[in-house]
């Protein structure tokens, strides 16, 4: 059995690689990805020997490369990744997420398409295409608002999530019309090892570690629920292996906090961790929280309800998020050749640029 990843480099899609490994040996695993972000070469090194592993570097909007690959590979299953993520940068550049994520997405669905109709009928009953997307497609939730389902009307407020919207629509429509099986997934905020520099918690991490502010938009009562990355990639395993085509699932971490409190979280266990001394004297990770002007069109808060996925394929999130946050931070901790990579430098010159 093959699949096909698209993105599998980057934060998610290289968590989810690890996991899928770490419970099974019978699949071969194909992952293109263009390598954005310069460490993400070293994400998946630990498999350039494997057997079942190959890497190929490329564009996933590129027709020609995917359609070789379809063809030499055969897959029977894909699962796709690859977006541009970062709410900020797509407020910044926003032509570069319509580029990715919506005509990217359409001419790799194409090309998954062409790929799907000529398959074998045996071959087609088993074949399916998940999409990996994100709550914020739903739009912003009031502090007393129930969490978002997945028959909940569409209401992006960033290019980012406009762009992530668009693309959820291009799947639907190519399973309609042309029955490509397709499912769609809309994620929680993730977290945990891996994850890019210029995202919320390991910039606190990061900036914390390194004596620098650090910055929390507004007032910091912005509410994000948290899924720790594992969590994540067991439940898009579940949807793999189980889910009908046509299904979309939300997949949320029941863990719903400010983020002036994941802030504070983070400081009081960095304190308890690696205690910060300031001007010889000794104080807490939290003196270095600063409030810097909110961003434009910030939602309020995100929360979805994973009641679906948990019915009908068994799966919820299981990891506590203090516990996962220990974790997290713990890697981080030790993985400091990682953080210090090209990539770390190329993220914080941007990341001073966005709060001064």
């Amino acid at each position: 059995m093959n699949i096909l990843i698209s993105g599998g480099s980057g934060f998610i899609g290289s968590n989810f690689i690890k996991y899928f490994f770490s419970k099974f040996n019978n699949f071969k695993i194909i992952n293109i990805d263009k390598l954005s972000h310069s460490c993400e070469v070293d994400n998946l090194q630990e498999f350039k020997d494997n057997d079942q592993y190959e890497f190929i570097r490329g564009d996933f909007s590129n027709s020609e490369l995917v359609e070789n690959i379809l063809n030499n590979h055969n897959p029977n299953y894909v699962i796709n990744f690859a977006a541009e993520s970062h709410v900020d940068k797509s407020i910044l550049f926003p032509e570069e997420f319509i580029q990715t994520n919506i005509l990217g997405t359409f001419k790799f669905l194409v090309s998954i398409n062409n790929y799907f109709q000529n398959l074998k009928d045996s071959h087609k009953e088993e074949f399916k295409f998940v999409h990996i997307s994100t709550d914020e497609v739903y739009g912003s939730l009031s502090s007393i608002a129930d969490p978002f389902q997945e028959d909940d009307k569409y209401y992006p407020n960033s290019p980012y999530s406009a762009s992530k919207a668009s693309s959820d629509h291009l799947v639907r429509s190519f399973y309609k019309t042309y029955n490509l099986p397709t499912i769609v997934s809309n994620c929680s905020n993730n977290y945990g090892p891996y994850q890019s520099l210029e995202k919320f918690i390991p910039l606190i991490i990061f900036n914390a570690l390194n004596k620098k502010n650090i910055p929390i938009y507004g007032n910091g009562k912005q509410i994000r629920d948290w899924l720790f990355v594992e969590d994540h990639c067991e439940a898009i395993i579940q949807i793999l292996l189980k889910a009908s085509p046509g299904e979309v699932f939300n997949i949320g971490g029941s863990n719903e906090f400010q983020n002036i409190d994941i802030a504070e979280m983070i400081c009081n266990q960095l304190d308890s961790i690696s205690p910060l001394v300031l001007d010889n004297n000794k104080t807490s990770y939290s003196s270095l929280i600063t409030f810097t002007k909110d961003r434009p069109g910030h939602d309020k808060r995100y929360a979805v309800n994973s009641s679906k996925i948990k019915r009908m394929l068994g799966w919820e999130a299981k990891t506590k998020f203090e516990d996962g946050l220990r974790r997290t931070i713990d890697w981080y901790l030790n993985n400091k050749e990682w953080v210090n990579s090209m990539h770390g430098e190329k993220y914080i010159e941007w990341i001073k640029k966005q709060y001064q």
